[in-house]
């Protein structure tokens, strides 16, 4: 079995080495790591060149910089693995993750462990999750399970799972490009179209939360995009049938709301603007309380 990790790199320098040194250091051979090199302008690239002289599994993929999504899409292009791991480049796995994963993998399309996070300002670790350990029939029966679960480390984060290749391939599963709250988009949609799925109870990637990172940035743009999220997962999952869709239903309720959440009254107007109200209408059916938020945020000026 072989595995593909995908890192996307962007002006890392200071990180780059201690993600690619927890690849170097698997205890699991059979791998690639495709370094998708998205215009970095500091020395990025340099390091890059280093591993792929001290092990040719490593491999580099040069473009100009068109985000996280757009390096996520062109290291699963150029895969060959049996399997995709994601790996941010300011980030590092375990190095026994590839072993242990391959050790729990029989034919799933998804194999979903835990994470820990490391926060750079405090230099300390917080405790990774309990997950219940068990087998799902569908992947919507494992979002059913978990999604709405209280959990330290966001449900969607891609890099959690291992994804089998064919299997996105086959659902012509990509990351939509330009947008922040990729893996908001991305995961459920994954868990629709998968049918056999795994969970268990390890920590094998570690997180670095920095400051200045894309996931700790607040804009007016994060807004406007999960916005949109909530508007294309509606419009996804509505007109699908065969699956309690209560959990997903909240889920993006909680989208749409949190887009409404303490901002300024030149940005309700917009947002309210961007938000299908028809769609949202839908969705917000599930809870009392969501139908109140749902007439609140439609009428509030």
């Amino acid at each position: 079995m072989k595995f593909s990790i995908i890192i996307p790199v962007y002006n890392v320098e200071q990180y780059l080495r201690e993600c690619l040194d927890s690849v170097l250091g698997q205890t699991y051979s059979d791998w690639e790591a495709i370094c998708v090199n998205d215009g970095s302008t500091d020395g990025s690239a340099t390091i890059l060149e280093e591993y792929v002289v001290k092990d040719k599994r490593f491999k580099i993929v040069t473009q100009p910089n068109g985000g996280l999504s757009s390096a996520r899409n062109t290291g699963m292009e150029v895969a060959k693995g049996d399997y995709i791991v994601f790996l941010d480049s300011d980030d590092w796995l375990e190095l026994d993750a590839l072993e242990t994963l391959a050790k729990n993998l029989d034919g799933e399309d998804m194999l979903c462990f835990s994470g820990r996070r490391y926060f750079e300002d405090e230099k300390n670790y917080r405790q990774s999750d309990n997950l219940n350990e068990r087998s799902y029939s569908s992947g919507m029966d494992y979002y059913n399970g978990n999604a709405l679960q209280s959990r330290d480390f966001a449900f969607v984060c891609v890099v959690l799972r291992a994804y089998r290749r064919d299997f996105l391939v086959h659902n012509h599963l990509l990351f939509k490009q330009g947008i922040y709250h990729e893996d908001n988009l991305f995961t459920p949609m994954a868990c629709y179209y998968a049918q056999k799925v795994k969970q268990i109870n390890i920590c094998l990637y570690d997180y670095r939360v920095r400051a200045n990172s894309i996931m700790t940035t607040n804009n007016t743009k994060r807004l406007h995009d999960l916005m949109e999220t909530a508007n294309v997962l509606a419009a996804f999952f509505i007109p699908k049938q065969g699956f309690d869709k209560t959990v997903v239903y909240r889920a993006i309720t909680h989208h749409y709301q949190m887009a409404f959440v303490n901002v300024s009254k030149e940005e309700r107007k917009e947002l309210k603007r961007l938000c299908d109200w028809q769609l949202y209408k839908i969705v917000s059916h599930t809870k009392l309380r969501h139908k109140w938020y749902y007439w609140k945020n439609r009428v509030m000026l």
